[in-house]
C-alpha cells in the first residue's frame, strides 16, 4: 500500500509531467531562488519559475524544500518583503518535497520578486524567497 506522501508526489509529478511539453520548450527557468524561514517556523529548499511557451507559468518547489509545519499554508508571491493575496497560488500540498503549482493567467510573474509560504490562518509568512 502506498503511503499519502508517495501519491501525492506521483501526483505532482503528473502535474508536472502534463506541462512537460511547455517546459521542454520554455527552457530554463526564468527565476530561481532560495528558501528562509520566517515567525519562527523552518523553511528550507530551492523554488523556480519557469515561464511556459504558451506565456503561462509554473512554480516548481524543489525535491530539497521543507517546511517545518503550521496550520493553513499557502504558496504565493510578495514584492519588496510584502505578501501579495491577489497573487495566492494556492495551498500547500505537502509540508516537504517536489511540488508545482499553476500560476493562474490573471498573475504576471514579472510583477513580483518573491515567493512566499504564508499562514492564511495567522496572516504571517513562514518563509520567503527572493527571486531572481
Amino acid at each position: 500500500m502506498k503511503s499519502l506522501t508517495s501519491l501525492a508526489a506521483a501526483a505532482t509529478f503528473v502535474v508536472v509531467a502534463a506541462f512537460s511539453p511547455n517546459l521542454a520548450s520554455a527552457g530554463e527557468a526564468a527565476a530561481t531562488g532560495t528558501f528562509t524561514g520566517a515567525n519562527d517556523h523552518i523553511t528550507t529548499g530551492g523554488v523556480s519559475i519557469i515561464k511556459t511557451a504558451g506565456g503561462g507559468a509554473i512554480v516548481i518547489l524543489d525535491a530539497d524544500f521543507s517546511l517545518d509545519g503550521a496550520p493553513d499554508p499557502i504558496v504565493g508571491f510578495g514584492k519588496d518583503g510584502e505578501y501579495v493575496k491577489a497573487a495566492d497560488l494556492g495551498d500547500l500540498v505537502e509540508i516537504a518535497g517536489l511540488q508545482a503549482y499553476v500560476v493562474p493567467a490573471s498573475v504576471n510573474v514579472d510583477d513580483f520578486n518573491e515567493v512566499y509560504i504564508w499562514c492564511d490562518e495567522f496572516n504571517v509568512s513562514l518563509g520567503v524567497a527572493s527571486i531572481e
